[in-house]
């Protein structure tokens, strides 16, 4: 039924079909799952490891610095090796540190197999994308980029509830457990149906190692400053400063490598292309809004509404469930044609509104159905963004740069998220006293709610036993915490402004792109 001739070849049709696609984005969610599903054990693994909170914090970051090394390698080794035995060796990879993690006796032993696990997650991410997108024919590629957008999109909410639940009821060891039934079955059915490409496994005589070296050095500090940075006090910590150097430094050499090396294992000549230059800042900038945003929201809810982690979780499936069920239809507009860079467009606007909505709405005495609205326009903005812009960045690239450009939106996704996070705790940190020290200075007798405010606390305490000294101190006591309370909401509500505003701006940016002349055909071999 298919044409065996070139690319085509791939192309799969009935039960082959259904059983890479579900094979694939069982792999994809994986990886995403796995990189918010520790955060909800960590304080349990702290006590079973007799860590540090500082020492625990390795468990996430060493897994996002394997992760982030290997997404832009990704296309280079998989044409060594085969993109067939690639992935399939990835899962193992994947599978067997799942097995190690939840063994792993010591602080040091978690972090190596944390680390490796993440670089073999790396692998599964974009590949899957690679064949998912080549099983398909061109003119259903909208509902491929669909699928595979599920399991991205929605991964990052499913751990914390997931994660929430198995803390609860069995122990941290299981959250790496329930990934071993599943590799196994993945790793059988990848290597029983997945194909290799025809241009595939072509060896490259010379190894690009310094390529390696410098990309390795230049993306692992630069994720370690992002997830360090702020519990280090940035700049003020030796590390900080050595490892941003260091970053800086091979990021130089690393793009001069590349551009006068012949055989380059990241192809950065690929970035002339204005719609994948393009694409991979509005990647950065859907990495920075979606990682960004999950993370405020748990810790909003639980900080200043003293909600469960596992209730923090669930509150963000709902928007989950609505960017799954939105995402074949987006595929299926572009597919009819509907120009992606108007549904990305008014994907941004409706991230906008989310943002706007959440600084003008939430308080510290909101409740659960404060959210549902907000969060329904939050996941149908982000069905809107994420395959409109990977069809528009790379759907004027052709052959072999699909895959070396869609490794580059892949990288900035990742980075835009670490940057995303990084950013909003720096700037809760700093804002959250400044906002107290701005609203104490109304704290003082000449306010005539603040004498009111405290002489009612005063009495409320003196009424359950207390001396009147000892009343005075609770009652202050009392209004300092509700003043910190409140400037931790002031800042919350800063972030959403900001988010709203950085999307509001990034709109021009995409009407700017370039559109590509078979509108919703996106080449096949994108990763």
């Amino acid at each position: 039924m298919a044409n065996n001739s070139g690319e085509n070849a791939l192309v799969e049709y009935g039960a082959r079909r259904v059983i890479i696609t579900i094979t694939v984005i069982l792999c994809a969610l994986l990886e995403i799952v796995d990189t918010t599903i520790v955060n909800v054990a960590l304080n349990d693994m702290k006590g079973s490891l007799g860590a540090t909170l500082n020492e625990i914090g390795w468990v996430v970051t060493a897994y996002a610095i394997g992760n982030v090394i290997v997404i832009p390698m990704t296309s280079w080794l998989s044409q060594q090796f085969g993109r067939k035995q690639y992935f399939a060796t990835s899962i193992v990879i994947f599978t067997l540190c799942s097995f190690l993690c939840g063994n792993a006796t010591s602080m040091t032993e978690i972090i190596a197999f944390r680390f490796i696990q993440g670089m073999g997650g790396g692998a599964l991410l974009v590949t899957s994308q690679t064949i998912i997108t080549e099983i398909y024919p061109k003119e259903k590629q909208g509902i491929a980029q669909a699928l595979y957008g599920m399991g991205v999109i929605v991964g990052p909410t499913l751990g914390p509830p997931l994660g929430g639940y198995i803390i609860d009821n069995y122990s941290w060891p299981d959250i790496f457990y329930i990934n071993i039934p599943l590799g196994i079955v993945a790793t059988i059915l990848s290597l029983r149906y997945v194909k290799n490409p025809p241009f595939n496994n072509k060896k490259s005589g010379t190894v690009d190692w310094w390529g390696i070296i410098f990309l390795a050095f230049a993306v692992g500090t630069l994720q370690y400053v992002l997830e360090k940075g702020q519990e280090e006090d940035w700049f003020s910590s030796t590390p900080i400063l050595t490892c941003s150097i260091i970053s800086v430094i091979s990021f130089y050499l690393f793009i001069w490598r590349e551009l006068v090396f012949e055989k380059p294992i990241v192809n950065l000549r690929v970035l002339k292309n204005k719609n994948l230059a393009v694409g991979t800042v509005l990647m950065f900038i859907l990495g920075f809004g979606l990682y960004g945003s999950t993370f405020i929201l748990p810790i909003y809810t639980q900080n200043s509404l003293g909600w469960t982690a596992l209730q923090s979780g669930l509150l963000l499936v709902p928007s989950s469930l609505a960017t799954a069920f939105m995402m074949p239809i987006v595929g299926t507009l572009i597919q009819k044609g509907v120009p992606q860079k108007i549904l990305a467009s008014l994907g941004m606007f409706l991230f906008f509104a989310y943002s706007m909505w959440g600084y003008t709405k939430l308080t510290s005495f909101s409740g659960e159905g404060d959210f549902f609205k907000l969060l329904m326009v939050r996941g149908v903005g982000l069905s809107l963004l994420f395959i409109p812009i990977t069809t528009l960045s790379l759907s004027s690239l052709k052959g072999q740069e699909i895959g070396e450009g869609a490794s580059f939106t892949g990288m900035m996704r990742q980075l835009g998220g670490s940057f995303g996070v990084a950013l909003i705790t720096t700037y809760m940190t700093r804002t959250t006293q400044q906002h107290r020290v701005d609203m104490i200075g109304h704290l003082n007798p000449t306010n005539p709610i603040f004498v009111q405010r405290l002489g009612a606390f005063t009495q409320k305490f003196i009424s359950s036993g207390m001396t009147p000294d000892k009343a005075h101190l609770a009652a202050m006591q009392a209004i300092e915490g509700q003043t910190m309370g409140q400037a931790a909401i002031l800042s919350y509500m800063d972030i959403w402004m900001f988010l709203g505003i950085l999307f509001l701006a990034t709109i021009p940016f995409i009407l700017i792109v370039v559109k590509n002349k078979k509108g919703a055909k996106v080449p096949s071999g994108m990763h």
